[in-house]
């Protein structure tokens, strides 16, 4: 059985996590991830960043963030094979089969969906939804904190609109 570490530390190593990310020793920057797309996309088709400034202000971030989310990746994936024994491959998770239905095209349009609204309200409060929970937050950013505010009222809005109070049965 895998022993829980208490709530206040993972603050902590959080916060540890950040001050080395603003650090001259880490990226000199606040941490995110979308920045990596633009940058990928760049090397991945060739573009002039002539053409497409966007691709100079990104080219510094985006190196390190690829390395980072393969990192996060390959430690997620390895994590759960080595240590909680939990990996495994699935469409349907058990939580959607009991609350909502067995559709996995219904699970899969419902995904695509919320993701969809998720990422658009993040870029309109000018970043990522890793970059407002993660530096944003740290940082007391405005944005951040109504991006924050409004994801939790949405959780808590969609969860009792969308999932049923009662597992259905089977």
């Amino acid at each position: 059985m895998l022993r829980r570490i208490p709530w206040w530390l993972g603050g902590v190593l959080m916060a540890l996590l950040l001050l080395f990310t603003f650090s001259i020793f880490g990226a000199g920057r606040p941490f995110g991830a979308s920045t990596y797309v633009p940058y990928f996309s760049g090397i991945l088709f060739n573009l002039d960043p002539e053409k497409y400034p966007y691709l100079k202000e990104v080219h510094n971030a985006g190196a390190w963030e690829g390395v980072m989310l393969l990192g996060a990746l390959f430690g997620g994936f390895l994590t759960s094979v080595f240590v909680t024994k939990s990996f495994r491959i699935t469409i349907m998770p058990t939580g959607w089969k009991k609350y909502k239905n067995n559709s996995i095209k219904s699970r899969l349009v419902w995904s695509f969906v919320s993701g969809f609204f998720l990422i658009i309200g993040a870029r309109l409060a000018g970043g990522c939804t890793s970059g407002h929970f993660l530096s944003g937050m740290s940082q007391t950013a405005i944005s951040s904190m109504i991006f924050g505010g409004v994801v939790l009222v949405s959780l808590i809005v969609t969860g009792k609109i969308f999932y049923k109070s009662e597992a259905q049965d089977d």
